[in-house]
């Protein structure tokens, strides 16, 4: 009997580095990031509807607000995008359940799309090939490929073409949470604004993370985060220099922005750390809230 209808679980990430290179002609930028899958997740349920419905969204659980439930959706375009591809009708409604916060460098809108690819796929039974999920995810945008895989892996280019990284062991995070997001574009102008003056070389994979990673040191690990994009978001968001302060002096191993921010990721020791940590950050009164999670876990799954 054919499937009505299917849920995929997608989790969220971090970065453990993000390297930036010059402002391309094209207006991109290349890119050198190591992301890490941790476990904070997204649930997309893809249910076929009426012939003739079209594709419908709606937003549900603990982070909407801001979240589009119209064709701007990263959701609508990967199912459009399949739609066209494969020269079938989709007709179904797309509900996402959101746990992973919204404009926060955790690439939530990634990893919903990842999910719809991967539900659409099983759900009209299209067989698609890891490649041409790939394909289909790299079109979307340059995290979307990840959010596919999980884990931890190196991503170049753009940030979409993959590798695995040899990781061992697990790694527990506190997430310092703003209630009011980042636009990525505008961190990025930000950043070719500070960096205006200086001669940018390309990005390289940092040694010291990938020995670090394969020891399965945390503290070497923590000592080792890097991201190009902090100090633009620490500009425009003056409060994040901060809250980076207060987790380490609280004792973290390292902490980095997450991407274009403004999550705050600091690595912990263990999980016993890492609720002393979370205590001593609400009690700060520099966070809005904190998540704890931990890494890496596997990329989007059926359920």
């Amino acid at each position: 009997m054919a499937k009505e209808s299917v849920t995929v679980r997608v989790p969220a990430k971090v970065n453990l580095q993000l390297s930036v290179g010059p402002r391309e002609k094209d207006g991109y930028h290349n890119l050198v990031s190591v992301f890490q899958a941790i476990s904070i997740f997204d649930d997309v349920t893809v249910t076929k509807s009426q012939p003739g419905s079209g594709i419908t969204i709606s937003i549900t659980g603990d982070h909407t607000h801001g979240v589009p439930e119209d064709q701007t959706n990263l959701v609508f375009k990967a199912a459009q995008l399949i739609a066209s591809e494969y020269d079938i009708t989709i007709d179904a409604h797309i509900e996402v359940k959101k746990s992973i916060p919204v404009a926060g460098g955790m690439a939530g809108g990634s990893a919903d799309a990842a999910a719809t690819i991967l539900a659409i796929d099983h759900l009209y039974e299209l067989n698609m090939s890891r490649d041409e999920q790939h394909d289909f995810a790299a079109s979307l945008g340059s995290d979307v490929p990840f959010m596919l895989t999980g884990g931890t892996a190196i991503g170049q280019g753009h940030g979409d073409e993959l590798t695995s990284a040899l990781s061992r062991g697990t790694y527990h995070w506190v997430l310092a949470l703003s209630s009011v997001g980042l636009s990525t574009p505008a961190v990025y102008a930000e950043c070719d604004r500070l960096r205006a003056e200086r001669d940018i070389s390309p990005p390289r994979i940092s040694d010291q993370l990938m020995q670090a990673l394969l020891a399965g040191d945390a503290k070497a690990v923590g000592a080792s985060l890097s991201n190009d994009l902090q100090s633009a978001a620490c500009t425009l968001r003056p409060a994040l220099s901060l809250v980076l302060d207060v987790g380490q002096e609280y004792g973290a191993l390292g902490a980095i922005v997450s991407g274009s921010g403004p999550t705050v990721a600091f690595l912990v020791a263990d999980e016993e750390a890492g609720l002393d940590l979370a205590v001593a950050l609400t009690s700060s009164g520099v966070v809005g809230s904190v998540a704890r999670a931990f890494g890496p876990v596997h990329g989007a799954k059926i359920l």
